[in-house]
């Protein structure tokens, strides 16, 4: 997961030789059902989830019964079925891949207060980006509790990584939020809509897209999230806010 690598770091104009946390990257075949899907960029922990996650969020199957690893293999099996004939296209400047798949609308009466988008906000970080600074992270919650948290040098592996979990431990996720340190485009409402999550919460901002993908997806979408400060783009019915005078 880290590597120390020497550096100089210079403060001030003075060098000084250090050896600095450096974060690693791999790579993984992911197959559904025995047959190659996809190769991921990502953090080697959490593989399982990564697995089951990922082929939920991209929209190949509703869920996932068995997730083996194999060496540099992640091998997901469902029963479900899947089509992978669905054209693959890139989901922006980050090298992220996603499937063209029908869009799904996600159906949940979950109510957040600021007090609880404050409380999110400040769990979306980890040890390791403690000590790198080079990884996003993600957390869950359900009914204000902490269920789980991820970190990955991709943005879309943090989320994968929760419905991962979420569905390994039977979690319905039209009951949770979600928050991210990551930016928010179409590519990435598209795997929280297909996982059926109805509240994304960013610390960072969102895409024209984006907006348009959670609007039409029926999730609401929390960006720049700091501080006492956020900004609600789409569906804010499920923030509970003081009446405006």
């Amino acid at each position: 997961m880290i590597h120390n690598h020497h550096a100089i770091q210079v403060t001030g104009g003075i060098p000084k030789e250090t050896d600095d946390a450096v974060v690693i990257e791999d790579r993984f075949d992911l197959l559904l059902n025995d047959r190659p899907v996809t190769t991921m960029v990502a953090s080697r922990d959490q593989l399982r989830e990564l697995g089951a996650g990922y082929v939920i969020s991209e929209g190949l199957v509703r869920c996932v019964d068995k997730v083996t690893l194999d060496g540099d293999r992640i091998l997901v099996y469902s029963d479900t079925g899947c089509d992978l004939k669905w054209k693959r296209q890139e989901t922006g400047s980050s090298g992220g891949q996603s499937f063209i798949s029908p869009a799904q609308t996600v159906v949940s009466d979950v109510r957040v207060t600021p007090d609880d988008v404050i409380a999110i906000t400040r769990e979306i970080e980890t040890e390791l980006w403690r000590k790198t600074g080079g990884v996003h992270c993600s957390v869950l919650f359900c009914n204000g509790r902490l269920l789980a948290r991820s970190s990955d040098v991709g943005r879309h592996n943090t989320v994968d990584k929760l419905v991962g979990h979420a569905a390994l431990n039977r979690i319905d996720l039209f009951r949770c939020v979600i928050g991210c340190t990551g930016r928010q485009p179409a590519g990435m409402i598209r795997k929280s809509a297909n996982a059926g999550i109805p509240i994304i919460i960013s610390r960072a901002a969102t895409t024209d897209k984006g907006i348009v993908e959670a609007e039409a997806a029926g999730i609401t979408l929390i960006g720049f999230s700091r501080g006492d400060r956020f900004t609600i783009y789409t569906h804010p019915s499920r923030v509970v806010l003081p009446e405006r005078g």
